[in-house]
């Protein structure tokens, strides 16, 4: 007779189960954004890390299933795999950023693709596997610690569902709590400190349960009976195709949400929660079932008919994000629940009827003769090549939605050939060939009226696309969320490599981090003293970049950079080649993986690769960025660079575009050498049409010097690899703004402050005499001064076509703005253009203005000639 079981075991043995969950997907998202350091974008590590999570809990249930099996001591086999866990887990917390650094090296600043992808699989299987392995075996072992329970109702499913709601606690709470709040070290801490608890927690209450399933002979393993090799092929394809259809909605999704780390969490949280639920039914409601086979049929079936449902889901995101936002009211918390109605549409349905079919092919298994290792173990070998083949190899070359249907597809291929007359075999067959022949491409492009499609092409890690709209204007985006410039917008984007350029003495070699159209890049490289390298991560935006070619030699005379596929990270990080001035790009914090590029880490890398007297430029998108925000990046930039300064790239008021500059050997600027640049040939040719008349409409820019950012940034958190504040905080911004960009552009005005001693160290400026020098400060103040207010007057300014309108708006304002600085070029220009314009409707009225302009600039004789045209 067996020893009676307690009634309280089933929840212990749920809580255990649970809290392992938690601490399985509570590591998986500490390691994705680890390796991502290293990887340089978080889709990849996530599929890296997959693979590696997967490939080691085969390796575990397959080596230890057995043994474990036979063991009469499982509990202390749990016990020892979740201490094993715990220890590489502390180990990692060490071990990550010096393997990171490794593996950054090891892969090479510009490795072939086969070479890449291979380090990027294998390096993280490797380094996980201690832990993974371990984490293999312990279901298997709970199967087994839990035998006796399972003859009085307690089906494995109960099991794999505790265990999967422990992680999507995991998931949520790593990302939405833990980790913004302790970063990632301490994270991984928490979960070691659980692991620790579950070996204890088994130690204490299992060995009852324990003693039971010892003496109760596994029947199955003891077995001599022929073993279905039917059923591993089973549990293989659906461990293949299930994680393959969670890693091409993951891509399709991140063209219609907004693609942070927080749309990922919620996207494997919903995957998680249906599988759990699926679990958990099939444990209440199947497994009683005496027609296994047949419930299998019906369960395959069932899958590729939900997929289809959740396919024809994925072409109505949209509509689904949409519709969900008029529900809900503006706020951080109502656009997550948005990304969550547009997770439950692709997901809800399929991992559902995942988790049911999950528990039942391993049951199966378990009946005719397979142990519970061996089902999961070749379960999770299909899981883990997941990743690679769909998200790597094929999803390029076949598309999202064909390869989507042939996963539905491929769970009708494992219904026996004598049961595909019927119709639940047949119906979802002919839907899928119906989706084939009846929708488009599954790509997600907003074309404006009248536009159209250029280009579009699906790459590994986003979507990229070139739009053209009726007037012929081109624009370039990621994932159909994020724009990186347009055929319009070549002259600003040629101030982003002119500025920070223009302010070197001499450069010889640059080197621009993020290619998008290409103008910026072209623009350098217009200078044939200058080498210029580019480093993009996406081969997809270097083709789309060709559509730009026109609008680039328009700009800037059809320069040549040398163009480089790679992670920009690690071209820092593991190159050796210096540089004169380095120019990083406009990077949406939010975006995923972009956090990493504001780290304290990789700044400090840049650094490293100066040359002496070199320059860095960080271009930091104020329309994408809250002030919060911006104070974590300009704390986590002035530890490293502590002699830096901001300048504003323009005076726009709808995309305000900052700068944090700093040349870490030289902590003062040179105006002279700036006056000398400005004046040689390249220099006058670019001037006029970039609107950099001279040093004071370059250094006109400046908003803050050395001691006003420190004070800017004082109290904000560092963002650096372990903690990265900015890819937890920046997402608040594009899912509910609190402020408009020219909000944001007058709190950062009022809270910063400058003055010509910031910029100018020695008493007297470079190449200036004394009272040269005195007058070219307070021509510089008095700059500033205009700029200030200038902007102020453009906050409060309506926009109108009728010059009369807008003059009556504007004309005293800027009248003022002129009186504080005659060198204010951005206020002169526009009256001096609505009083030609005036003059065709009210010649009287033009001849004021322009009476007033002469009056209070008379240095500047545009205004005396268009009045003595007048007369």
């Amino acid at each position: 007779m067996h020893a009676p079981v307690s009634a309280t075991t089933p929840p212990l043995v749920c809580l255990v189960m649970g809290l392992s969950g938690f601490c399985g997907l509570a590591y998986q998202m500490v390691w994705t954004q680890q390796f991502g350091v290293w990887l340089g974008h978080e889709i990849v590590s996530v599929l890296a890390v997959v693979a590696a999570f997967f490939s080691g809990l085969a390796a575990g249930a397959f080596m230890l299933g057995q043994r474990i099996g036979r063991s009469p001591h499982p509990v202390r086999w749990y016990a020892a795999c979740e201490v094993v866990i715990a220890t590489w887990g502390a180990l990692l917390i060490w071990l990550m950023p010096v393997a990171n650094q490794w593996l950054a090296q090891f892969t090479g600043t510009q490795p072939s693709l086969t070479w890449q992808w291979s380090i990027a699989f294998i390096g993280p299987l490797l380094l996980l596997l201690p832990a993974t392995f371990a984490m293999g075996a312990t279901l298997p072992v709970i199967e087994r610690v839990t035998g006796r329970l399972r003859s009085e109702g307690y089906a494995i499913g109960g099991l794999y569902a505790a265990n999967t709601w422990g992680g999507v606690v995991g998931v949520l709470a790593a990302t939405f709590l833990l980790v913004p709040w302790l970063g990632l070290s301490l994270t991984a801490l928490v979960c070691v400190i659980a692991n620790l608890v579950c070996a204890g927690l088994a130690l204490l209450l299992f060995p009852a349960v324990s003693a039971v399933a010892s003496a109760d002979a596994d029947a199955a393993s003891a077995s001599p009976a022929a073993r279905d090799g039917g059923m591993l092929a089973r549990l293989f394809v659906t461990g293949l195709l299930g994680i393959g259809y969670e890693v091409l909605v993951v891509r399709v999704l991140s063209q219609v949400m907004e693609d942070t780390v927080y749309t990922f969490a919620i996207l494997l949280a919903v995957y998680l929660i249906g599988t759990a639920g699926g679990a958990a039914f099939y444990q209440r409601q199947l497994a009683a079932s005496e027609d296994a086979p047949r419930l299998r049929q019906r369960l395959l079936c069932l899958l590729a008919a939900a997929m289809l449902a959740g396919i024809v889901g994925l072409w109505a995101s949209e509509s689904i994000r949409d519709m969900s936002t008029g529900i809900f009211s503006t706020g951080f918390i109502s656009a997550i629940a948005v990304e969550t109605a547009v997770a439950l549409a692709a997901f809800a349905l399929p991992s559902f009827v995942m988790g049911a079919l999950f528990c039942h092919l391993c049951v199966e298994a378990k009946a005719s003769g397979w142990h519970f290792g061996s089902a999961i173990g070749i379960n999770t070998v299909g899981a883990a090549l997941a990743p690679l083949l769909f998200g790597v190899l094929l999803l390029p070359w076949v598309g999202s939605k064909l390869l989507l249907i042939a996963i539905a597809l491929g769970y009708l291929v494992l219904v026996p050939i004598p049961h595909w007359r019927r119709a639940a075999v047949w119906l979802p067959a002919l839907a899928a060939v119906l989706v084939v022949g009846l929708t488009g491409p599954l790509r997600f492009v907003t074309l404006p009226e009248g536009g159209r499609l250029l280009s579009y092409r699906e790459g590994v890690m986003a979507s990229v696309s070139v739009v053209e709209d009726q007037e012929g204007v081109a624009r370039l985006r990621i994932d159909n969320r994020q724009q990186e410039g347009s055929s319009a917008t070549g002259l600003a984007d040629a101030r982003l490599a002119y500025l920070p350029l223009l302010l070197h003495p001499a450069p010889r070699q640059a080197l621009f981090l993020g290619l998008g159209t290409g103008v910026t890049a072209a623009a350098a490289a217009e200078d044939p003293a200058l080498k210029v390298d580019v480093v993009e991560l996406l081969p997809e935006v270097i083709s789309a970049a060709a559509y730009f070619r026109t609008a680039n030699t328009a700009v800037t005379g059809a320069g040549t950079p040398h163009i480089m596929a790679a992670d920009a990270r690690r071209y820092v990080r593991a190159g050796s080649k210096g540089y004169d001035v380095i120019v990083a790009d406009l990077f949406h914090p939010a975006r995923s993986g972009a956090g990493a590029l504001y780290t304290a880490e990789h700044f400090a890398a840049i650094r490293a690769r100066l040359n002496p007297g070199g320059l860095f430029c960080q271009w930091l998108p104020l329309h994408q960025l809250d002030i919060a925000t911006l104070r974590t990046i300009v704390n986590t930039f002035t530890s490293i660079y502590p002699n830096s300064f901001a300048l504003l790239a323009n005076n726009s008021l709808e995309t305000p575009v900052l700068a944090l500059i700093a040349r870490p050997d030289i902590p003062y600027l040179e105006p002279a050498a700036i006056s000398r640049r400005l004046a040689s040939p390249l220099g006058q040719s670019r001037r006029a049409g970039l609107q950099l008349a001279d040093n004071l409409s370059l250094l006109g820019g400046v908003i803050a010097g050395p001691s006003a950012l420190a004070r800017f940034g004082a109290g904000s958190a560092r963002n650096t690899d372990d903690h990265p504040t900015v890819a937890h905080a920046a997402p608040a911004a594009t899912y509910a703004p609190k402020e408009l960009p020219r909000e944001r552009l007058q709190i950062l005005l009022a809270a910063l402050s400058v003055q010509p001693e910031d910029l100018f160290g020695l008493p007297v400026a470079d190449g200036l005499s004394g009272s040269e020098d005195a007058r070219y400060r307070l021509a510089l103040a008095a700059y500033w001064q205009a700029r200030n207010r200038f902007l102020e007057v453009g906050m409060r300014v309506q926009p109108s076509a009728d010059p009369r309108r807008m003059l009556a708006q504007v004309q005293q304002p800027l009248l003022e703005v002129v009186s504080m600085s005659p060198d204010f070029r951005p206020a002169y220009d526009p009256l001096l253009a609505m009083a030609v314009g005036l003059s065709q409707v009210d010649v009287a009225g033009a001849r004021a203005l322009l009476a007033q302009l002469v009056q209070r600039n008379p240095g500047r004789p545009e205004a005396a000639v268009a009045l003595q045209n007048l007369r």
